[in-house]
């Protein structure tokens, strides 16, 4: 019983699991090899698709273009 006592649980929710997987497989580094970086760059394209698969899969009441000035650099037509 000593043992649970150390016990700590944490909810991830299925969010989490998914941004785990993603970097276990490697994916943001494998994009990032493929597409190369930019030092100008504030965000690497992996990262970039990391966040869409998540927000596609999580936030669905709040797309990523829905917040302060994401489209600000973008080209819309």
């Amino acid at each position: 019983m000593n043992q649970l006592k150390n016990l700590e649980i944490k909810t991830i929710n299925h969010l989490g699991i998914i941004a785990g997987i993603i970097d276990e497989i490697g994916i943001v580094e494998i994009i990032n090899e493929q597409l190369g970086t930019n030092p100008q760059e504030i965000v690497s394209p992996g990262i970039v698709i990391k966040a869409t698969i998540l927000n596609g899969l999580g936030f669905v009441s709040q797309p990523l273009s829905a917040e302060y000035g994401f489209l600000d650099n973008c080209f819309v037509v």
